[in-house]
C-alpha cells in the first residue's frame, strides 16, 4: 500500500509540497502520458495540485455531472474520516466540469451538484509546455455537511486514491496512484486505496 503525508502548510507554497506520482497503469498500454498529485492543507481546507503530461488534451464536457472521465480527466478519491466508509470522488477535465459524489463504492452513490463548483472549490486550470494543471481547494465546511465532526488535524488517516483517465482521448488511458487489483478499469474500489497521513 502507498502511502503519502499531507504537509500541514498554511500558507503553502507549491515548491514545498511533497509530489506523489500517479504512474501505475494495470489495464493498457504506456503512452507517455502521466501525472503527479500535491496535497496540503490548513485549519480550513484540503488543496490539491495536479499536472498531466498529455500531449492532446480533450475537454469536451461542461454541464455539471457529466461525464469527464471521458474527456482528459484527473481525479482524487478519498474518504476524510477513517471510520467511516463514504468517500468523495472530485474528477475534474480542464473546462471545470466537475463530477463529484459522495459514496461507498461504484453502486451506492450520491451525486453532488453545488450551485458554482468552480467558486465554491477555487477552481483553476492552466495549459503547460507538455499538458496541463490544475489548482482546487477542499474546505472543511463543505466535507462537515457530510462529516460534521470533522476536523483537519494532524496524524489523521485519509483513504485516498488518484486517478488519470481519458476514456475517449486520443490515447484512452487509465492511470492510478495506489495500485489496483480490479482486472478491468475501474476507480471506485475502497479496497484499493492508499494511505494519507496528515503531517
Amino acid at each position: 500500500m502507498n502511502s503519502y503525508t499531507i504537509v500541514y502548510a498554511p500558507q503553502q507554497t507549491w515548491e514545498q509540497i511533497p509530489v506523489l506520482e500517479v504512474n501505475h497503469s494495470p489495464w493498457l498500454p504506456d503512452y507517455g502520458i502521466s501525472m503527479t498529485q500535491q496535497i496540503c492543507y490548513d485549519d480550513s481546507a484540503i488543496y490539491v495540485h495536479q499536472k498531466a503530461t498529455e500531449a492532446n488534451i480533450l475537454a469536451a464536457h461542461q454541464s455539471p455531472l457529466a461525464q469527464v472521465c471521458e474527456d482528459s480527466c484527473m481525479e482524487f478519491f478519498f474518504a476524510p474520516q477513517s471510520d467511516d466508509s463514504r468517500y468523495f470522488n472530485f474528477e475534474w477535465n480542464m473546462n471545470g466540469c466537475l463530477y463529484l459524489g459522495i459514496r461507498t463504492g461504484r453502486d451506492h452513490a450520491m451525486r453532488l451538484q453545488p450551485k458554482d463548483a468552480v467558486e465554491l472549490f477555487d477552481f483553476h486550470a492552466n495549459t503547460t509546455e507538455d499538458g496541463w494543471e490544475l489548482f482546487y481547494k477542499i474546505p472543511l465546511s463543505f466535507m462537515q455537511l457530510f462529516f460534521p465532526n470533522l476536523r483537519l488535524k494532524k496524524n489523521a488517516v485519509i483513504r485516498a486514491n488518484c486517478y488519470k483517465c481519458g476514456d475517449k482521448t486520443v490515447n484512452p488511458h487509465y492511470l492510478t496512484w495506489n495500485p489496483s487489483t480490479s482486472p478491468a478499469p475501474d476507480f471506485h474500489r475502497p479496497q484499493d486505496f492508499g494511505e494519507m497521513i496528515l503531517g
